[in-house]
């Protein structure tokens, strides 16, 4: 009983932080019922087929707005300013805003593996709660949720269309071919007014970038960048020789 109240807690100060109030609060918890969890309680059901709904009506919503407030923009523009603005280090870093993973509701194993930080969980679970909104109020709910969400980075991306390119297609490329996310680890050092931060990107099992900055996306950012032109200059004898 003690378990199950602080579950509704928990939900129900994540939604005032998220400033939806559910007509069915139990969308929220299926949105933050990670696989995890529901493996622990038999036949519970997950959130991931909230995820693949979210997906959808963010995309939508998303696209919508570009189109509308960048008429100028071609079709590859429109593309590109999406996936910058709904990759999965973009939409974690708004679910953390959000401390979206103090209400993620995880398995015990999960849970000791530092599963509410991880990257892509907060990704699918901001996700599914974009689909449990979209259920419960509309696509005007949804739609109001987006534009207040991905404001900051809507605007980002609109004065700088490039933002995150690097990232974005290095992340592209590691799913491609890894069948995974790249992996970054970032430490920073100096007094907290003028920190410094220090980035590595791995995967394959091997470090394939690092770079420094004054953000620790910006240390991302440029771990990033170096992969990715390694990447790039590995690829171009084979293509010559083809």
């Amino acid at each position: 009983m003690a378990r199950t109240l602080e579950v509704e807690d928990r939900l129900r100060l994540f939604a005032d932080r998220v400033g939806h109030c559910f007509e069915d609060p139990t969308l929220l918890q299926l949105a933050m019922s990670h696989r995890s969890w529901c493996a622990e309680r038999g036949d519970s059901p997950s959130n991931e087929r909230l995820e693949l709904l979210g997906d959808a009506v963010l995309g939508y919503c998303v696209t919508t707005h570009l189109y509308r407030a960048h008429p100028e923009w071609t079709e590859g523009d429109l593309a590109q300013a999406r996936s910058s603005i709904v990759n999965s280090s973009s939409l974690a870093e708004v679910a953390q805003r959000y401390d979206l993973g103090s209400a993620l509701l995880l398995g015990v194993g999960e849970e000791r593996s530092g599963g509410r930080e991880k990257e892509s969980l907060l990704c699918d679970a901001f996700e599914a709660l974009l689909g449990a909104i979209y259920l419960d109020g509309g696509m005007t709910s949804a739609e109001a949720f987006v534009l207040e969400a991905l404001q900051q980075r809507m605007t980002q991306v609109a004065n700088d269309p490039e933002v995150d390119g690097a990232k974005n297609r290095l992340q592209e490329f590691v799913l491609r071919t890894h069948g995974d996310y790249p992996s970054y680890v970032v430490t920073d050092s100096g007094p907290d007014h003028n920190k410094s931060f220090y980035a590595e990107v791995w995967f394959g099992d091997s470090l394939q970038g690092n770079g420094r900055g004054t953000s620790k996306k910006q240390a991302e950012q440029a771990a990033a960048t170096q992969a990715w032109q390694t990447l790039k200059a590995t690829a171009e004898p084979d293509r010559s020789t083809t």
